[in-house]
């Protein structure tokens, strides 16, 4: 047995003495090394090695809660005993349990996500400082913000009173580059990035410092634009977090607080009706992918959006006991969703398609209300007028509302940032207020 399985039974053996009615453990362990470089000189170098315990119990409906990073008997048996405590001293929540037993993952699939990468300290440290050397030859490019390279490496644990006991192992492996480029007296800033779970499916060093040096003198000669409405294209770098406003907006739990502006949509029309979003978590060896939510629930390919209509929220255990529906094993989140494309093309395509508008390619600020769905944020780009790319753009908010943004996708390419969880290519809005300086 492995150190987490070996604590879990000792944990186990602990909860017998307190006569909980149901239990809930979980346990993480994790490791790695992250090394940061700025102009050839080593910044940082950090080893990571943590491990964590969570305790849920219950007496009844009443629940208590308790975590530790002390994985010692006695650190568990401390834990375990204020967990019982808070739980005995709390009121009765009639939406309080478990997750059915026959929901559970007893028999939870192998995803291919654990590719161990034996990086030693000086290899992380001449990887980070080729990657920066060859940045800054580009042309520009006048400073930098330092070059990460890192590794990581976990295993997590869930058991309850069911019997079950799942665990999944995971890898992380990274490259971050982020530059100045200067010109004249303007300077503008950059980064680019690639991660997998696998360090050989890694962009080469040599794309990553070429990436970002090319997004920095890209930025160079920015102007603001004339305030106006007007089509957005928002990149696939962006548009992931685009869609996590509208997955976080079906959540259960916004649902049953009714904090949200997509509030009893079920069955509803949200989205252009060419347009599915589909969870499929258990996609092998994909960055996102995991075979079981935090409640133990075995997950499963799922519709949340079919041609355009909201399908089902997004719940774990308690926020379906609360809407009087069934979890759909999304305790702790989604996994690997996909944006279904509606568009033959990327964002070069998108761009010729379109005679004149905005392609957002930074955002800043967090102007986004998820109640009323109102959204303002900083934005810098590029202005396209006859299908080409004019100038680059610095300077402007962006406005609209998330509802009708949602409902004014026009195209969704088929450009696809497969470094996020949730994976969609550029967006194309019908049209979004522009403020910008000039008059």
């Amino acid at each position: 047995m492995s150190s987490l399985e070996k604590t879990v039974e000792m944990a186990i053996d602990l909860l017998k003495k307190q006569q909980v009615s149901d239990f809930e453990i979980s346990l993480t362990s994790s490791s790695g090394v992250s090394t940061s470089v700025r102009l050839g000189n080593v910044e940082t170098l950090q080893y990571h090695l943590d491990k964590s315990f969570e305790i849920n119990v219950y007496f009844g409906q009443k629940k208590g809660h308790a975590s530790s990073v002390d994985l010692t008997k006695e650190g568990l048996k401390k834990s375990i005993e204020s967990a019982c405590l808070i739980a005995k001293y709390t009121q009765e929540d009639p939406f309080n349990g478990l997750a059915p037993k026959e929901r559970m993952a007893f028999s939870a699939p192998d995803l291919d996500l654990y590719h161990p990468w034996e990086l030693e300290a000086t290899e992380s440290i001449e990887l980070a400082k080729e990657c920066e050397s060859i940045a800054l030859e580009q042309e520009y490019i006048d400073n930098s913000e330092g070059t990460e390279v890192s590794s990581y490496e976990g295993k997590g644990l869930y058991a309850n009173s069911n019997g079950l006991i799942a665990t999944q192992k995971s890898t992380s492996h990274s490259m971050h580059c982020s530059l100045i480029a200067k010109k004249g007296t303007e300077k503008q800033t950059a980064y680019e990035y690639t991660t997998a779970l696998d360090y050989k499916d890694l962009s080469s060093l040599n794309s990553v410092a070429t990436g970002a040096a090319k997004l920095a003198q890209n930025k160079l000669g920015a102007s603001s634009l004339t305030s106006q409405k007007c089509p957005v294209i928002f990149t696939s770098r962006l548009s992931s977090g685009l869609f996590s406003q509208l997955l976080g907006a079906l959540g259960g739990s916004r649902q049953y607080k009714k904090s949200t502006f997509l509030l009893d949509s079920l069955d509803k029309l949200i989205l252009p009706e060419s347009v599915n979003i589909t969870e499929k978590p258990l996609t092998k060896k994909t960055l996102g992918a995991k075979s079981f939510d935090s409640d133990g629930v075995l997950k499963g390919e799922q519709h949340f959006i079919k041609n355009g209509y909201v399908k089902s929220y997004i719940m774990g255990q308690y926020s379906a006991n609360q809407l009087g529906l069934n979890t759909t094993a999304n305790s702790g989140g989604v996994n690997n969703v996909v944006v279904s494309a509606n568009f033959n093309g990327g964002l070069d395509s998108l761009i010729k398609d379109t005679d004149k508008c905005l392609v957002v390619t930074e955002l800043m600020g967090h102007g986004i209300n998820g109640t009323t769905g109102d959204y303002s944020r900083g934005a810098l780009g590029y202005w396209v007028e006859g299908g080409e790319i004019k100038f680059p753009v610095s300077g402007l908010t962006i406005a609209g509302n998330l509802k009708d943004m949602f409902k004014g996708v026009v195209h969704i390419g088929n450009d696809i940032d497969m470094r996020s969880n949730i994976k969609v290519g550029s967006v194309l809005v019908n049209e979004m207020t522009i403020a910008g300086d000039l008059q």
